[in-house]
């Protein structure tokens, strides 16, 4: 496999804003992907929660085990591994202020006696043994031309019995959206181009229809498709409520023109998951084969 450098700019314009400026719309453990409302009366903070059980449910996990974490964010899914499943984790990064946050947090250890390590260092480096992987709100970064490294990449880390739980942002093709019944407009591509330039440059969205043979290729086993979508409409509307609560703080943090952009964002976004535009779902994928981890230095 060529040497691929992980996309640390691109993240890093987004993610390391500031942490003050995130603070003020996300919950107090500051995940930052759709919750998940299980019950209707769940505050934000415990919906998140729901959904870090929800998706490490999915991953079969052990004590003892070593879960990797890709895209950890400010950590609070590693915390919930290692206090409610009693496994060792590993947490991966681009961006630097989160690998601060998470560093600070485990600085003298898990109080579990488990191990947490977090780095910042992107997928593409590394090349470590784990039991489980779990990657929440990260796929969207790597880009199309990658994805069939990862899946590579991905399999090579896991055991003949292990276990990947993938959950992100979905969108659909122009054909599938006729046939569903959900107008493209040409606002709809003028907001795309927003995001794009203002708020994730070099993301994109995967279709659903592409992840599965791609899984299925690198020798996974697509055990369940779980969509999320209006768990995500509802994460949305609270940020942008939440955010917009605290107007001036954000405008002291960053600048006027910061805070209209993301609340445009946030918005927009829960606009598109209410219209299904978009989906975000969670693929459970089961390894499948006996390939061979990359030598070292491989890349």
């Amino acid at each position: 496999m060529p040497k691929m450098t992980p996309f640390y700019q691109d993240v890093q314009s987004h993610y390391d804003l500031s942490d003050e400026f995130f603070a003020l719309f996300l919950d107090p453990s500051r995940t930052y992907s759709c919750a998940y409302f299980s019950r209707p009366d769940l505050t934000l903070e415990q919906a998140q929660l729901a959904k870090i059980d929800l998706a490490l449910n999915k991953c079969d996990l052990r004590p003892g085990m070593t879960l990797l974490d890709i895209g950890c964010g400010w950590g609070a899914t590693m915390r919930r591994a290692v206090e409610k499943y009693d496994v060792n984790v590993i947490g991966l990064t681009l961006s630097r202020n989160q690998y601060e946050h998470v560093r600070a947090q485990f600085s003298t250890g898990p109080p579990t006696g488990r191990t947490a390590q977090v780095r910042l260092q992107g997928w593409e480096d590394f090349t470590e043994p784990v039991d489980r992987i779990v990657s929440i709100g990260a796929f969207e970064h790597f880009r199309r031309q990658r994805y069939d490294a990862f899946f590579t990449r991905a399999r090579q880390l896991l055991p003949d019995d292990g276990r990947m739980l993938l959950h992100t942002i979905v969108g659909h093709s122009r054909p599938l959206l006729a046939a569903m019944g959900v107008e493209v407009t040409r606002d709809d591509a003028v907001f795309l181009r927003f995001i794009l330039r203002e708020i994730f440059p070099g993301g994109q969205l995967p279709e659903r229809e592409a992840i599965i043979p791609l899984a299925q290729r690198n020798a996974f086993w697509v055990q369940n498709i779980e969509s999320l979508q209006p768990h995500y409409a509802r994460t949305l509307d609270m940020w942008a409520q939440a955010l917009a609560s605290r107007h001036q703080d954000a405008v002291r943090l960053a600048s006027e023109q910061i805070y209209r952009n993301y609340h445009r964002y946030l918005t927009g976004c829960a606009d598109n998951f209410r219209r299904r535009l978009i989906d975000v779902l969670q693929f459970t994928l089961l390894t499948q084969g006996t390939p061979q981890l990359p030598t070292a230095g491989s890349g």
